[in-house]
């Protein structure tokens, strides 16, 4: 009989089924036996009577498959039940499980989690993370494929940094030094001016940052994007801005039942209110005697522009505009009308730095000089170079971490929840 997952029972009442899954909770009554079985899609209720009820081999988490009818039962969630005619035990456990999966919440701590993390995923909650992660990913792709974006992989085996500073992870490559890419910055480039003009990519990227803080990892997935000919940096506001309200809609209209465990609900996305990094100062030293380290946005700063913005705009989103050149990439072109600040942005989501970008230099004499300023030397960087030597458009993109918009989409306490299997300074297993 083909097997029917437990969130569709409903489609098969009155019907012979198959089910299969982890026993979630067993609960006895008399000489009946009931017991939930928990398979990808959700939980079902199984009657078991007689010789089946007295079966000494079904403990919580065994891998089970139940035959038998269903038929309506309206106390049950879901409004039916199978009235098991067959039990088989695939795989009983071997030894006591670390902590309990089969309650509302996850008891251990976060540490005891994430060192017992395969268990830790059986918990519904838990797989529900990532589910809302795999579809504002999907999203991401839906929106970008429709307006003509195409999906681009790049090496993350690399000879130099992309993103300055000491922050990266060195690997031997026979022999020679090589580094684990921090970014596909550079590659999107040079694919804007090959001729592809609008790239994208979803893939991992790694900074050896000293940080162990709820909100950092040190392997993490990016949502790249890039785009060529483009007149200024309100469009890639524009498009982001367009992005997100285009993946938030996806994410309502897949992930309800997830929305509805973490008692979410995410909010409608309309025009992002743009403020230059000039502008926040000002607002934060009026409202809230907040100054900014070295003329840029801090952790505090996050969180108490956001909170101005959600009060006097209504919206948890807010552009920040303008950074410091000291403050931005090599690459990062310089605003013409201040030539000490740059045309980049950051998107901020609910107190908190989703995302970086801004128009690129195209220039290749500009390019080179900037290099020299950072103290790089350009030759060093030819292949990244060349292409800015036959005709760069005016280009710019920027990047999302798929865990920490799921962390803040879902409000979780700490960006390793959204990961499957977190790297940071002090875990490299599971």
């Amino acid at each position: 009989m083909s097997r029917v997952l437990c969130g569709e029972l409903e489609k098969h009442v009155g019907a012979p089924v198959t089910v299969k899954g982890w026993v979630h909770r067993i609960r006895s009554l008399g000489q009946v036996r009931f017991i939930i079985v928990r398979d990808r899609s959700g939980l079902a209720q199984a009657v078991l009577s007689g010789e089946l009820a007295r079966s000494p081999h079904l403990s919580c988490e065994t891998a089970v498959s139940v035959t038998g009818n269903v038929v309506e039962a309206p106390n049950v969630p879901g409004g039916c039940e199978i009235q098991a005619t067959g039990v088989v035990v695939e795989s009983a456990p071997v030894s006591s499980i670390p902590f309990e999966v089969n309650l509302p919440e996850i008891t251990a701590g976060l540490e005891k989690i994430l060192e017992h993390r395969v268990v830790s995923l059986r918990h519904p909650k838990s797989r529900a993370v990532f589910k809302v992660q795999a579809e504002a990913i999907e999203g991401f792709r839906r929106f970008l494929r429709a307006n003509d974006f195409i999906e681009v992989h790049t090496p993350k085996i690399v000879a130099s940094g992309t993103e300055g500073g000491a922050e990266l992870f060195s690997v031997d490559y026979f022999g020679k030094p090589a580094y684990l890419a921090q970014s596909p910055q550079f590659y999107k480039q040079m694919l804007v001016g090959a001729g592809f003009e609008r790239v994208f990519e979803v893939a991992p990227a790694y900074r050896a940052e000293e940080h162990n803080t709820s909100r950092h990892l040190n392997e993490f997935i990016s949502l790249d994007l890039e785009m060529g000919f483009i007149d200024g940096l309100e469009d890639l506001l524009s498009l982001e801005e367009r992005l997100f309200q285009y993946m938030f809609a996806h994410i309502r209209e897949t992930c309800g039942k997830e929305l509805a465990m973490f008692g979410v609900e995410l909010p409608q996305v309309t025009t992002i209110p743009r403020l230059k990094l000039s502008e926040i100062e000002t607002i934060l030293r009026r409202e809230y005697g907040k100054a900014l380290p070295n003329g840029n946005l801090d952790p505090e700063g996050e969180r108490l522009i956001c909170q101005y913005v959600e009060k006097e705009a209504g919206t948890p989103f807010v552009f920040a505009t303008h950074y410091p050149v000291t403050s931005r990439p090599v690459y990062a072109m310089p605003d013409p009308e201040s030539p000490d600040l740059t045309l980049s942005f950051d998107l901020l989501f609910k107190g908190l730095e989703m995302n970086s970008g801004g128009m690129r230099i195209n220039d290749y004499h500009q390019l080179v000089g900037n290099m020299g300023r950072f103290g790089l030397d350009p030759d060093s960087f030819a292949g990244y170079l060349e292409v800015f030597k036959y005709g760069m458009p005016r280009h710019g993109g920027f990047a999302i971490g798929a865990e920490r918009l799921t962390a803040r989409i879902l409000e979780l306490g700490n960006i390793r929840e959204a990961s499957l299997f977190p790297r940071d300074r002090e875990r490299l297993t599971p």
